[in-house]
């Protein structure tokens, strides 16, 4: 533990080996917190995050980062047609049911968003509040085509300065806030290094679930999903520059959630990285307020 976090290894529905990172003290006494990555990322997204919530938060809490099947240390399927928000969903559900976990509040970036409205349609027990990074019912059908372009193919620069390099060039005019060691941290979570030299970790036929989506029309939206969120505590944080969320979702996700706030991060993109600025108290916060009220009535 001397990471601030140890390995939880559990069995999905139909019997792959997946992985999440476990921080925290299981008996604090407040609701655990499920963190959910996006399409390609994995757990190590979360660690900073985690660390503050699990140590230094005024009210530390269990913190379960999971990594999808296909990502970090979950195994890859052989049936890329598994490789959905649905079957995703229900991997999270078994996880939670490994560890005995009956409610908590849920972190999701992008895809981890889009996880958590699936789970408020499959099991909504389990959501006690909900913090949506750069997420919401209605998906951009271009921000998702910048994320589709700089996977196809996915790059794979051989040392950790070119895989900066890369990064930057994709996304530095998205995100200019960033500093040297924000991007080095982005690396340190995007890719493992091999013996062939550094590799995107997660299993590079993700890359074909994008190929048959049309990005010349709107995008099927989760607004049905979203509105059955509307009783839970929400905090939405958008991008200033993001392409995925867009401001005309985030007035209409206000005008539907009578209890959510909402963050938006100048200087960045799609999607905010949760470890920066004053993301990580005003996550906490949030938290503790969302939990002091459900407790209250």
């Amino acid at each position: 533990m001397s990471s601030g976090f140890f390995d939880f290894f559990y069995a999905s529905p139909d019997g792959l080996k997946l992985h999440a990172r476990i921080y925290g003290d299981a008996n604090s006494g407040h609701w655990p917190v499920v963190c959910l990555p996006g399409l390609t990322r994995n757990s190590r997204d979360f660690h900073e995050l985690a660390l503050h919530l699990s140590r230094r938060a005024e009210r530390p809490r269990k913190i379960i980062a999971f990594d999808y099947r296909g990502r970090g240390q979950s195994a890859y399927d052989p049936d890329i047609s598994h490789y959905t928000v649905g079957v995703e969903a229900g991997d999270i559900l078994a996880g939670l049911a490994a560890l005995a976990i009956e409610e908590a509040a849920f972190i999701g970036t992008s895809r981890g968003g889009l996880i958590i409205h699936v789970l408020g349609a499959m099991r909504p027990s389990v959501l006690k509040a909900i913090v949506l990074n750069d997420i919401g019912p209605a998906v951009e059908a271009a921000g998702l085509a910048h994320i589709r372009s700089y996977l196809e193919p996915a790059p794979e620069p051989k040392t950790h300065a070119e895989a900066i390099s890369a990064l930057r060039g994709a996304h530095g005019s998205d995100f200019p806030a960033l500093t040297g060691a924000d991007w080095d941290r982005m690396v340190s979570a995007l890719y493992r290094e091999t013996d062939e030299g550094l590799l995107p970790d997660f299993d590079p036929r993700l890359v074909d679930t994008l190929a048959g989506l049309d990005l010349t029309q709107p995008l099927p939206a989760l607004w049905p999903q979203f509105e059955a969120l509307t009783a839970i505590p929400l905090l939405t944080i958008r991008g200033a520059n993001s392409k995925l969320l867009s401001i005309e979702t985030l007035e209409q996700m206000r005008k539907r959630h009578r209890h959510i706030e909402t963050i938006t991060v100048e200087g960045q993109g799609h999607a905010p990285f949760l470890e920066t600025g004053r993301l990580p108290g005003a996550i906490a916060g949030f938290l503790g307020m969302a939990e002091r009220q459900v407790r209250s009535k």
